[in-house]
């Protein structure tokens, strides 16, 4: 008898349970379900498609040709150009957008409220500016010719200077323009995580007859340091990538391939030889290299990291 009623209560338990289990993954199943479609199935269909041949005309044939791809691509002299120019971005990019905010947010910190608002306006104002428009007006900037850059340099008696089109000042220009629109980006997060400082921390370290500076190289830039490693952590993963627009509009990769990298070569490749094999095998190497770097970016944050918790 006592059995007969309890497995009704037995199983309704077990339904609640059921349901309570199920309940987390219908949550996550539209975020899941985003990223199965616009992430992962986009990055098979690169990786199948980087062992075929196929000009992406739709009644063209589909021909499979194995590692030839990929060997070919190591075997491109220009290729190893973007690879190296994707280097000199990413390190010429860190100055730009990490080091100058640091020192911005850290230095302002003490403005008073109206000032550091219209600073930060003023600071951020690049980062809203479509890259494509940004990329339009520094053409007209630095012109050799008609640009207010070099205007300036001949009333000062400087010959003009070929910001776009000599081959060994073109990449500087476009690290210069994309940190330029990068540096309001930064100044705010970096504000952002200043301002939570505990300032009991610093009132603390003044009575103590702290300077400024002591202040900002024991308290201040050790409780930055995660915000820092973020911040070095995307402009390593995502530097190259956020000035390919101004290699398109400004330098279409030249002067003789000086300013190309590796997101403008994957997509020469894809768009103007059609030739999608090579670039879904560029993009897979792409993939590959950067995400062992950005493995070892999260290993060297989670290590020298530190929170005053």
């Amino acid at each position: 008898m006592t059995a007969a009623f309890s497995s009704p209560s037995q199983s309704a338990r077990r339904m609640r349970h059921s349901r309570r289990s199920i309940a987390p993954w219908l949550y996550i199943a539209p975020a899941a379900l985003t990223f199965l479609v616009w992430i992962y199935w986009p990055l098979f269909d690169a990786l199948w498609l980087s062992f075929h041949q196929w000009n992406m005309l739709p009644r063209a044939p589909v021909k499979f040709v194995g590692w030839s791809n990929y060997a070919n691509i190591f075997a491109l002299p220009k290729f190893w150009q973007a690879l190296r120019n994707t280097g000199i971005y990413v390190i010429g990019l860190l100055p730009l957008a990490v080091i100058v905010p640091l020192a911005v947010a850290i230095y302002t910190n003490d403005l008073s409220g109206r000032f550091r608002n219209v600073y930060r306006a003023i600071i951020f104002v690049p980062m809203i500016i479509a890259p494509v428009v940004a990329a339009s007006v520094w053409r007209w900037v630095l012109d050799p010719d008609y640009g207010v850059l070099n205007g300036l340099l001949k009333s000062a008696g400087i010959a003009p200077i070929q910001f776009l089109t000599d081959p060994d000042i073109a990449i500087w220009a476009i690290v210069f323009i994309t940190g330029w629109k990068l540096i309001g980006f930064s100044t705010l997060i970096l504000s952002a995580a200043n301002a939570n400082i505990n300032p009991a921390l610093v009132e603390a370290a003044r009575m103590d007859g702290a300077s400024r500076w002591e202040i900002i190289r024991d308290i201040r830039l050790p409780l930055l340091s995660s915000t820092i490693l973020f911040l070095v952590m995307i402009t390593t993963l995502l530097g190259a990538q956020w000035s390919f627009s101004y290699i398109v509009v400004l330098t279409q990769g030249g002067p003789l391939g000086s300013t190309t990298n590796i997101f403008h070569i994957l997509w020469d490749f894809g768009f103007s030889s059609m030739s999608v094999g090579w670039s879904s095998a560029a993009a897979i190497i792409l993939f590959l290299g950067f995400g062992v770097l950005a493995f070892s970016l999260m290993r060297l944050a989670d290590r020298y990291s530190f929170h005053d918790n």
